[in-house]
C-alpha cells in the first residue's frame, strides 16, 4: 500500500477544474496548512490520508482556482457599505429623494458625503446639478461623488465653503464645471474634486480600519480571495498589517500605493513581500487622465457629445524620474489610463524608461496599464513589444454601453475594451471590478467578459460582440492572469499540488451553464490558505 498522505481538509466529490493544462479537471483536494498536497481525480478514499483530516463533501458542486480581483478599491468597498450608498438607483429623481431622506436624519452643518450616482442609465439624461441639491439642503454642505470616482457634484454651502466662484481657474488636471451662462453647476472633475473634498471630514483611522473590515468580508462572501487593491497610503498598510495579526485578513491583498509621498517611501524603502503571501506591496498606482463617463479621459479627438478631449492628470516631469527609479527599485508600475491618448502616451513614458533604465530588481518589470480601455490597434500592439499587461474590469464595459457610444462615436467604439483583440495578440488580461465603482461581483464580471451584455442580456448598435472571450480565458481573467499580474503564478492561479490552498466553489457549472444562469449562481464556499473564510454550505 502506498504511504498515506498527511493532511487537514480534504474537498471531496467535487467537481474541480484546476486551470492546470495537465491536469484539468479533479474531483477531490487535499490540504495540508496552507498548501494544496493532492490532487486527484479519484473519488474520496480515507485510506490514502493519514490521520483524520476534516473532510468536506461538495456532492459534485464547482471548485475553481480562487477568484482575484485584479483592481478594486477595499476600503471604498468597506465605506458603501458604511455610508450614503446611491449605487443602483435607477432615476435623477430617485436619487435626490434619497439625499434628502438622509439630510433629515442630520444635524444642520453637518457634512453630508455619498457615493455611487451614476446618470447613464437614469431617463433624464443629466447629471445632478447643484440646483437641484440646493432645493433641499440650504443648511448642509453636500458632495455626492459619481460612482467612477472621477466627479462630484457639491451644493452651494459646499461650494461657497470651498471659496470657489465662476473666477477660479481649473486646476491641472481636473475642471470646474460652467453652464453655457458662465454659472457653475456644481460639477467638479478629477483633480477640481480635492478643492471640496479636502474640507469635508476625514474618517478616523477605526472607521478605516471597520472599511477594511466590511469590505473583506463581504468580498469572501463574493468567492474572491485576493484583492489587488489600488491607491493606498502607508496608514492603510499599518492596518492591514493590524488586521492580519489579530487573524481577520479574509482575503490576501496586494497593495499599489498612491503616487506622491507613499511612492516616493516604496521607491525608498523597497517592496513589501510577506512570505505567506497575504500581504504584498510592491507596486505604485499613478494616474494618466480621468473618467469617460465624466469626459476626463484624454482623447486624441474631442468627444462626440461635448467640445473638449479630456485632460491628463499626472505631469511629465515629475512622472519620469519615479519610472527609472521603480525600474531599479524592483517597483512594479500601475497607471490609470483611460482615453486613446492616455493611453498612448503611458506607453511612450514606459517605454522610454524601459530603453534606458537598469532594471536590477525584477526579471520583468511587468508594468501594467490599470483599465486600458480606448486604444488604438497600432497602440494595442506596443503593450505586446514592450511586455505591458492592459489590466482590465469586464463590468465597465456593460456598464459604459450606455453612455460610450455617445462619447466616442462609432469608429473610436472599435477600439474600445477591445479584450479579444489584446488576447489575440498573445497578451493576459487580469480582470477586476474597479468596485466600488462598479458592483463587485465576480459572477457579473464573468458574464460581462463572456457575453458583453447587460445584466439584462441588452447590448446596443456597435458594441462589437466579437470582443467577447471564451470561458476558458474569462477564467484565467480571474485567477492564473492575475497571479501573473502580482508575480505570483508560481504559488497560485492553478489548482496543483504545491500551491497555495485558494478555492472558490460556485452552486452552478460557469463552464457549461447557459449564459444568464451564470448571474443565478452562487459562491457556496471561499477558502484562504486552507481555512474556510465564507461557507453556506448546508443552509
Amino acid at each position: 500500500m502506498a504511504e498515506c498522505i498527511f493532511a487537514d481538509l480534504i474537498l471531496a466529490n467535487g467537481t474541480v477544474y484546476t486551470g492546470n493544462k495537465n491536469q484539468p479537471t479533479a474531483k477531490t483536494i487535499a490540504i495540508k496548512d496552507s498548501l494544496i498536497v493532492d490532487v486527484s481525480n479519484n473519488l474520496l478514499d480515507k485510506d490514502l490520508f493519514c490521520g483524520t483530516p476534516k473532510i468536506i463533501d461538495l456532492t459534485g458542486q464547482y471548485i475553481f482556482p480562487g477568484f482575484v480581483d485584479a483592481h478594486g478599491h477595499l476600503k471604498g468597498i468597506g465605506y458603501r457599505e458604511l455610508t450614503l450608498n446611491l449605487q443602483g438607483i435607477n432615476s435623477l429623481n430617485e436619487t435626490l429623494e434619497a439625499v434628502k431622506k438622509y439630510i433629515l436624519t442630520k444635524e444642520s452643518g453637518e457634512w453630508i458625503v455619498g457615493r455611487g450616482w451614476i446618470d447613464k442609465i437614469w431617463p433624464e439624461k443629466r447629471f445632478p446639478t447643484k440646483q437641484d441639491l440646493d432645493i433641499f439642503s440650504p443648511e448642509n454642505p453636500v458632495v455626492l461623488e459619481r460612482a467612477d470616482g472621477h466627479a462630484i457634484v457639491a451644493n452651494s454651502m459646499a461650494l461657497d465653503l470651498a471659496n470657489i466662484t465662476s473666477a477660479t481657474p481649473n486646476p491641472q488636471g481636473g475642471f470646474i464645471e460652467q453652464d453655457a451662462a458662465g454659472q457653475l453647476t456644481g460639477l467638479l472633475v478629477d483633480t477640481a474634486m480635492s478643492l471640496v473634498t479636502d474640507l469635508t471630514p476625514k474618517p478616523s483611522l477605526a472607521m478605516d480600519k471597520e472599511a477594511f473590515l466590511q469590505g473583506l468580508q463581504r468580498n469572501v462572501s463574493l468567492g474572491w480571495t485576493q484583492i489587488h487593491t489600488p491607491g493606498a497610503t502607508y496608514d492603510d498598510i499599518a492596518i492591514l498589517k493590524e488586521i492580519k495579526s489579530q487573524g481577520e485578513l479574509l482575503q490576501r491583498v496586494y497593495v499599489m500605493v498612491d503616487d506622491g509621498l507613499p511612492a516616493e517611501r516604496l521607491l525608498d524603502e523597497g517592496p513589501l513581500l510577506d512570505p505567506d503571501n497575504y500581504l504584498i506591496v510592491r507596486t505604485i498606482k499613478m494616474y494618466s487622465d480621468g473618467a469617460l463617463g465624466s469626459r476626463g479621459a484624454a482623447l486624441l479627438e474631442k468627444y462626440d457629445d461635448y467640445d473638449g478631449n479630456g485632460h491628463f492628470i499626472f505631469i511629465e516631469e515629475e512622472t519620469k524620474p519615479k519610472l527609472l527609479k521603480a525600474l531599479k527599485s524592483g517597483i512594479q508600475i500601475a497607471t490609470h489610463a483611460i482615453g486613446d491618448h492616455a493611453n498612448r502616451v503611458v506607453l511612450d513614458w514606459y517605454e522610454e524608461a524601459l530603453s534606458i533604465g537598469n532594471n536590477s530588481g525584477l526579471a520583468e518589470p511587468r508594468w501594467r496599464i490599470e483599465h486600458s480601455q480606448n486604444i488604438m490597434p497600432i497602440d494595442q500592439k506596443r503593450f505586446l513589444k514592450l511586455g505591458i499587461i492592459p489590466s482590465m474590469q469586464p463590468s465597465h464595459a456593460i456598464g459604459d454601453l450606455h453612455f460610450a457610444v455617445d462619447r466616442l462615436g462609432l469608429d473610436r467604439i472599435d477600439n474600445a475594451y477591445a479584450w479579444r483583440d489584446l488576447i489575440d495578440l498573445g497578451l493576459i488580461i487580469p480582470g477586476g471590478t474597479d468596485a466600488p465603482v462598479e458592483i463587485g461581483d465576480p459572477l457579473i464580471e464573468f458574464y460581462a467578459a463572456v457575453t458583453r451584455k447587460d445584466v439584462d442580456g441588452f447590448y446596443d448598435k456597435g458594441w462589437n460582440l466579437n470582443q467577447r472571450v471564451t470561458r476558458e480565458e474569462a477564467l484565467k481573467m480571474f485567477t492564473i492572469w492575475p497571479a501573473i499580474a502580482s508575480f505570483q503564478e508560481d504559488v497560485k492561479g492553478t489548482i496543483e499540488k504545491g500551491k497555495l490552498a485558494d478555492f472558490t466553489v460556485f452552486n452552478k457549472n460557469l463552464m457549461t451553464i447557459p449564459d444568464h444562469e451564470i448571474l443565478e449562481s452562487k459562491n457556496i464556499l471561499t477558502i484562504v490558505g486552507g481555512r474556510e473564510v465564507f461557507s453556506s454550505l448546508g443552509k
